[in-house]
């Protein structure tokens, strides 16, 4: 937990950065999974709505001490994060540029981090010609294609059909059925018919707390529904929050409404902050309540947090050992060739694109600088043992004193 507690402090730079720091503090720190598991949960959480990388992350608590230290490790990665944005919802109306200084490098940082992953796990998801040849067509369409909401999923379902096409490989083997536990997924059903419900009540019959529930119906249906992720939750908050209130005023005049600037304003600082992106939930939520009084836009918070990372959760656990039972089976063996090939291609994708955005070759000084961020925390991280949170540090001390 120790491990994990740090990470949580330390993992800047959205879930691809994420996967990276993930591969040095899990794989190659501390060997709590192989490089081959990590790509492998990572691909499949892709395919799952909710927070991929904090879906990850809680597959790795699974496999260590099943569904209790799987929980564990979800709360203690998402508190730091929720409670760092939870607590800017009081102090958003004080934040300055000033103070974002801090993170100035932390976006090469985070560029550095993914040039170690791909060149940690190119050998485990590349070995090939078709797998190269997914990877490189992957990598194109995730550079001219990211952040939309499909490409994702779309790029990993194309790259397991590719490979599948061969039967070559991997002939079929018998397979013991096991026993599926629907306790989870029938509980993720529950909360969200009911949530449903209750929300719409509330809403007709103006009931005096209607904006508490109708603020986990929402962050929980957002929660279940979106791909893509946190670049996809962020827009689709802002229409919730900041613009279809307006839109439906005559209607609904009491519905949960976001100032716009405060809302760009999180969607901004969420990107500097450690932890993952979902965790701006807990901003969103503080700010819809803050006109109940401070317990209850603590409250809001909370529900934030709840609503938002629950049904992420709940369907990992579920569909994880359904996908454990039907990987053995030779078409969906196969497929895990292309599946890696392809994430290897999103990530070599996702890494350009963060690195066009840095002006690094401008020869201006701070171009200079992150420059030799990037080229210092990818060549720290693959020819040396210094811990990930040790580097994170290093480069927010560098953005405080480096005017």
């Amino acid at each position: 937990m120790r491990l994990v507690l740090l990470h949580g402090l330390t993992a800047f730079g959205g879930p691809q950065a994420h996967l990276a720091m993930m591969m040095k503090t899990f794989v190659k720190q501390t060997p709590y999974i192989t490089e081959k598991e990590l790509m492998e949960y990572n691909a499949f959480c892709q395919l799952l709505p909710g927070a991929s990388s904090t879906q990850t992350l809680t597959l790795i608590g699974f496999k260590r001490g099943g569904v209790p230290l799987a929980i564990l490790t979800l709360l203690v990665w998402i508190l730091p994060a929720c409670a760092i944005m939870g607590g800017l919802s009081f102090l958003v109306n004080y934040l300055n540029g000033e103070s974002l200084n801090i993170f100035r490098f932390i976006v090469p940082m985070a560029a550095g981090f993914l040039i170690y992953a791909c060149v940690s796990a190119f050998p485990y998801s590349v070995n090939n010609t078709i797998t190269l040849v997914i990877a490189f067509i992957a990598g194109l369409v995730t550079f001219f294609f990211f952040g939309r909401p499909f490409i994702v999923p779309a790029l990993i379902v194309a790259g397991g059909v590719v490979t599948n096409l061969s039967r070559k490989r991997i002939p079929q083997v018998a397979v013991r059925p096991g026993k599926i536990q629907w306790w989870n997924i029938w509980l993720f059903a529950i909360i969200f018919i009911f949530a449903g419900i209750f929300s719409e009540l509330a809403r007709k019959n103006e009931w005096q707390y209607r904006k508490p529930v109708n603020l986990f119906e929402n962050t929980y249906r957002m929660g279940s529904l979106v791909f893509g992720g946190g670049n996809v939750l962020m827009p689709i908050m802002y229409e919730q929050y900041s613009v279809r209130p307006d839109e439906v005023k005559e209607k609904n005049p009491n519905a949960i409404k976001i100032d716009k600037g405060e809302m760009l304003t999180g969607i901004g600082m969420v990107r500097a902050m450690p932890g993952p992106v979902f965790s701006i939930a807990s901003y969103t939520g503080g700010l819809a309540l803050k006109d109940m009084g401070p317990s209850i836009q603590v409250l809001g918070a909370i529900i934030g947090m709840v609503g938002i990372f629950l049904p992420s959760a709940l369907l990992v656990l579920f569909f994880f050992p359904i996908w454990n039972m039907l990987k053995k089976y030779s078409v969906i063996y196969r497929s895990l060739e292309g599946i890696n090939a392809a994430v290897m291609g999103i990530m070599m994708g996702s890494t350009v694109y963060i690195m066009k955005d840095l002006s690094i070759f401008n020869f201006q000084s701070i171009a200079l600088a992150n420059l030799g961020v990037l080229l210092g925390t990818s060549a720290v991280l693959i020819f040396t043992k210094i811990p990930a949170p040790v580097l994170v540090g290093f480069c927010l001390l560098l953005g405080y004193f480096l005017k």
